[in-house]
This record gives structure tokens, sequence and C-alpha cells, in this order.
């Protein structure tokens, strides 16, 4: 199952004319493109889905949704290396 699931972007870089950031779901890390989602700054919410964040949310939305897909156990296989995107951190 591919779901869009909330992070906090931590850094933001341009690589190769793509604006890519490094987004943190708990205590994991991984690298999202943020191309979709202009406006999104560091320390911003955004939902991430198959490695491209598609749209910024406020932090009390991104922990709600956050802890419903951790409570249906979801989380696990969808942020385990190659779940989300190719390039796990």
């Amino acid at each position: 199952m591919c779901l869009a699931i909330p992070g906090k972007v931590s850094q933001i870089d341009v690589l190769d004319g793509v604006r890519s950031g490094r987004i943190q779901f708990g205590g994991i890390t991984r690298q999202a493109c943020l191309d979709f989602v202009p406006e999104a700054n560091v320390g911003d919410y955004v939902m991430v889905h198959v490695g491209f964040a598609i749209s910024v949310v406020d932090k009390d939305e991104a922990e709600r949704t956050y802890a419903l897909l951790e409570s249906m156990g979801v989380l696990a296989e969808e942020l385990a290396p190659g779940g989300m995107d190719p390039t796990p951190s």
C-alpha cells in the first residue's frame, strides 16, 4: 500500500535542477522531491507520497495523521528501506 506520510522538512537543496529536501518521519529521514510544493521551507511539514512532497500541512494535522498511521501499523512498511523511495538514509 502506498500512502502519503507527513514529515518535517529538515534541509532543502537543489540537485541537478530539482528542489529536494531531507524529510524527517519520526526517527527516520528520507529524501523527497519538493518541486510540487515550492512554498515549503525548512521546518514546514509536508505530505510525502512515493518520494514526492505533494502538500504542505500544519504541524497539528501532520502529528494527528502520523499518529493515526502509526496506530494502524502501516508506517513500518511505508518507511522501510525502499518503501517510500529508493534512497533510504
